[in-house]
């Protein structure tokens, strides 16, 4: 299993899939053909049917530097290996081929191509969760400590940066006002739930909090600032929140949040490598389920859980999000995406509480819940799976 460094990742919104991926794949292109005259860029299945409101067109055009490059759109052609599938063709100065490839952004900003499976290499030896709590019970590891193990010490140094720039997101998303790009105009709502929070008392004062949180993340993501994909962009909005909450609620440290961070990549990692984190690919369930179930499981580690009870909230976080659909109004990561992560996070709490009133002992493992999720997401229909075809796509949400 390859490391939670790839779950996490900085980079500009709105999404981590149409926009992250794709610029990526384009500077890769690039480098192979750096002297081409011409180039032609050709976008399909979820790519083309929201590249224009997740701005996939800008960031690919971005990444070629202003050199002449055509984009073409095919929202009815999906390749067999994924749904973001991009072709690269370069041209000479009289139209003749100079080179060709076909990459695929297959979430969280990570792209293959029909040769490789994965970006990287592996660094854990299991790859299930059961294998994982096995390891631990052998060894007393707690999962930070399993993650040290394989990871190195190094990797507490990569995460203090990622939870720095967290609460970057989460800060600026709190000062900034006014309308959101994008023919929505959906106004910024974290600032105002933030300071309505402060004449507030008890569960009512709390549970404001944490919605401002996830939101002024979001809403940052959605403006195409810059955030952290856990486990993608328009999921990075629940597990900041949780982590920044028990900061400021009940006083966690920063080395006690780093290593909930550490737990909450492990999770993203194995919905990674055994099912999707795209939401082209498996609906909103690979993204906020995914997220939900990486902050549940920081929350429970930081209130003082087994592995077990951390297990627990994990499953129940992805388990409460089965058959999520991914459809985005307008191709826009706004509607319903932002209020998602908003509950997403208030969502995480409740599985804590619920998982530290148990034994960590339940039927449904988190391994089991991972895999009916991904074959869930390969049986919704394709228009509920980030086409804008489908669902609150079809609605008139136009102010």
């Amino acid at each position: 299993m390859e490391s939670i460094r790839e779950i996490y990742r900085v980079g500009q919104g709105p999404s981590s899939s149409h926009t992250m991926g794709p610029a990526k794949a384009s500077r890769m292109f690039l480098e192979k053909y750096p002297a081409a005259d011409h180039y032609r860029v050709t976008l399909y299945g979820s790519l083309a049917a929201t590249g224009k409101g997740h701005l996939t067109d800008e960031a690919v055009l971005r990444a070629f530097h202003g050199r002449k490059t055509e984009l073409a759109w095919e929202p009815a052609v999906f390749l067999p290996r994924h749904p973001n599938a991009l072709k690269f063709e370069a041209f000479g100065a009289s139209g003749e081929p100079a080179g060709e490839w076909t990459a695929y952004s297959v979430g969280g900003g990570s792209v293959v191509d029909d040769q490789t499976v994965s970006e990287t290499v592996h660094v854990y030896p299991h790859s299930t969760m059961e294998a994982i709590l096995d390891y631990c019970h052998e060894n007393g590891l707690r999962f930070w400590e399993y993650i040290e193990r394989h990871e190195g010490a190094g990797i507490w140094e990569f995460l203090e940066e990622i939870w720095k720039v967290m609460q970057q997101s989460i800060r600026r998303g709190l000062e900034s006002e006014g309308t959101l790009p994008g023919v929505l105009k959906l106004p910024r709502k974290a600032g105002e739930i933030k300071a309505k929070a402060r004449s507030y008392s008890g569960p009512f004062k709390r549970r404001a909090q944490i919605f401002a949180y996830a939101l002024a993340v979001s809403e940052e993501n959605a403006s195409g600032g810059i955030i952290v994909t856990a486990p993608t962009c328009g999921a990075s909005g629940v597990l900041p929140a949780v982590l920044y909450y028990h900061k400021r609620v009940y006083k966690i440290t920063d080395d006690q949040i780093i290593r909930a961070l550490a737990t909450a990549g492990l999770i993203g990692t194995l919905v990674k490598t055994n099912a999707s984190i795209s939401g082209a690919e498996v609906g909103c369930q690979g993204e906020v389920g995914t997220a939900c179930a990486m902050a549940s499981a920081a929350a429970s580690q930081m209130m003082g859980g087994t592995i077990n009870q951390i297990e627990y909230s994990a499953e129940m976080g992805l388990e409460h999000h089965l058959g999520l659909t991914c459809d985005p109004v307008a191709g826009l990561v706004q509607i319903p995406c932002i209020e998602r992560n908003a509950f997403g996070a208030q969502r995480a709490l409740a599985h804590n509480t619920y998982a530290l009133m148990s034994d960590g002992r339940h039927r449904i493992s988190f391994d089991e819940v991972v895999q009916t999720m991904y074959e869930t997401g390969v049986n919704i229909q394709s228009p509920y799976r980030e086409t804008s075809l489908g669902g609150l796509a079809l609605r008139d949400a136009m102010p």
